[in-house]
């Protein structure tokens, strides 16, 4: 794969980049009016949706940084996004261009003061490894294979101008209006702030190895705080595949249900006994070992959940809540899903759309096991995900809607739930984590 010499780093720069991005993206849009010409409506958007993933995807790995990883977080929503789009952004979870030698030589000589073979017994200069933010190579010291994570340089100087420039495309996208927005990219933007500090990573990692370690069939790294600095993690070199490349060719069920348990025990373990969650489920942050364990890697985006958000939220999950029109509306108030000024259209719009919805996705949680290899179940929130997208009444509305804490938690959730929908993983028991 070509390497990577430099990173724009300056707002002209990096703004510069998006505009020819934004011109590819226009030359695209005049061949869609032609395609229609010739082709029917399908085909034309098929081709249009293809080469703007592709324009755009190209665009953004060029950046690095908090714009390719916003494209990390898009690929997750696989009911919103056209799947042209899904699969070309999921790319930004592990298969970008890396850093080239002499820049990673570079980086060491800054923050360690040494080049890498002084430091470690061996290192290997070529990346095995490359995504958003940061970029993995194999070393060995004492005997002990190492993993070696090297954040690219000015990625950490350049989110607040990446945000700026993709916050009118989010504005457009989901419907976001109203004067209290500027909440929700400040959460983005703390959250993109916090996993570029290398140091605060190694602290949560360590943490979360030492809190759920004795979680069933689920291993994880060590990690070497005298090896490591505030753009550079060294931690245990793990054997194993990502959970995408095993779920493409399992047919072993018991093998695909102990680690959809596993998984599935290690959020539920976080989000209720820890109040804190690892909110980057993607397949990057997952091996399986040899011997069918999850092994979970990357703790930089941890989310606390706290009690003014936890507690609502999950009585919004029971049944009997979404049953009890009185209670189901209490809580949407709680959580900043209606509001005082809302209109009655409003208030009557958005407590139906969020009855349909939390009715369908809070499923898991009414019964004792559950069956994650439902195509029914995932083809439904698909279709409710499309449906509300394509609502010209909606987009007539604020959708700028719910609490902050809903960006990261619904995140967690929704890449959780489609994590176990790869994974086949049936008979999940929903309440485990209790008996951990």
């Amino acid at each position: 794969m070509k390497t990577i010499d430099s990173i724009p780093t300056s707002k002209i720069q990096r703004a510069s980049k998006l505009v020819q991005t934004g011109a590819k993206v226009g030359v695209n849009y005049l061949k869609y009016y032609g395609d229609k010409l010739t082709k029917t409506e399908d085909e034309a958007k098929t081709r249009l949706n293809n080469n703007n993933a592709e324009d755009i995807y190209d665009g953004l790995k060029k950046l690095k940084g908090s714009a390719l990883k916003v494209a990390q977080m898009l690929s997750m929503e696989k009911s919103i996004l056209p799947q042209a789009y899904v699969e070309k952004f999921s790319l930004a979870q592990f298969s970008v261009p890396p850093l080239s030698a002499p820049l990673v030589a570079k980086t060491f000589k800054k923050y360690f003061g040494k080049l890498p073979n002084e430091i470690y017994d061996t290192f290997n200069l070529t990346s095995v490894n490359a995504a958003s933010i940061g970029q993995v190579h194999v070393a060995e010291k004492n005997g002990k294979k190492l993993a070696v994570k090297i954040q690219y340089p000015g990625v950490a100087d350049s989110i607040s101008t990446d945000l700026a420039l993709v916050k009118p495309i989010a504005i457009q996208m989901f419907n976001i209006k109203g004067k209290d927005s500027d909440k929700y990219f400040k959460e983005v933007e703390n959250k993109l702030i916090e996993e570029t500090n290398y140091i605060l990573e190694v602290k949560q990692s360590k943490e979360i190895v030492s809190a759920c370690k004795h979680i069933p069939n689920l291993k994880f790294p060590k990690y070497y705080e005298d090896l490591s600095s505030e753009r550079i993690i060294t931690m245990d070199w793990m054997e194993g595949e990502h959970l995408s490349q095993f779920t493409a060719y399992n047919k072993d069920q018991n093998k695909a249900n102990k680690l959809g348990q596993a998984l599935w025990d290690f959020y539920m373990y976080q989000m209720h006994k820890l109040k804190k969650v690892h909110a980057d489920p993607h397949p990057g942050n997952f091996l399986i070992s040899e011997k069918g364990e999850l092994i979970a890697l990357d703790f930089g985006c941890m989310k606390t959940v706290p009690d003014e958000f936890y507690i609502p939220y999950f009585e919004l999950a029971k049944k009997d809540s979404i049953n009890n029109p009185n209670i189901f509306k209490e809580k949407l108030f709680a959580l900043e899903i209606l509001k005082e000024d809302d209109s009655p259209e409003e208030l009557d719009f958005f407590s139906k759309m969020f009855h349909e919805m939390l009715s369908l996705f809070t499923q898991p949680f009414h019964v004792e096991t559950f069956n994650f290899s439902d195509e029914k179940f995932f083809g439904k929130i698909t279709e409710l995900g499309q449906k509300y997208s394509k609502n010209t009444e909606l987009r007539k509305m604020n959708g700028n809607r719910g609490s902050k804490h809903f960006i990261y938690i619904n995140r967690t959730f929704f890449g959780l739930y489609n994590l176990m929908f790869d994974l086949k993983a049936q008979n999940i028991k929903i309440n485990n984590f209790k008996n951990l």
